[in-house]
């Protein structure tokens, strides 16, 4: 009897070890789909909120740096590696932008749709 029970123990291992690593490619799969989710609809907000400030750049300043938070809080969290660097570089290039004058304002909002089109682009291919 013993003999059969110690056979078990190494099959069981096994299966412990496979259910484990497939436990964490669904995780993968998982966090890449919230990412594909969560990105998209921040990037929409953002765009949205900002076009009605183009006459308070203070406000949309603050505007660009929470969706750069956002964002990169999503990065960190995506597993897929091209989803992450699109997601990171959006985020810095939204924290790096100055708006302290209605110009300044008008050329953030220019510039965010141009970068936030591409994003997307890139967030497709991603997530497809």
């Amino acid at each position: 009897m013993r003999l059969v029970a110690s056979r078990f123990v190494p099959l069981a291992a096994f299966a412990v070890v496979v259910f484990a690593s497939g436990c964490s490619e669904i995780n993968a799969t998982v966090d890449k789909a919230q990412a594909c989710l969560e990105a998209p609809k921040i990037v929409s907000e953002t765009v949205a909120k900002i076009s009605g400030l183009v006459d308070d750049p203070a406000a949309m300043e603050k505007e660009l740096d929470a969706a750069a938070k956002k964002l990169g809080e999503v990065a960190d969290t995506a597993s897929n590696t091209t989803l992450k660097q699109a997601t990171d570089d959006l985020a810095a290039s939204l924290g790096k932008l100055d708006v302290t004058s209605a110009n300044q304002a008008v050329d953030a909002v220019q510039q965010v749709g141009n970068e936030t089109a591409a994003y997307l682009t890139k967030l497709k291919e991603a997530c497809s």
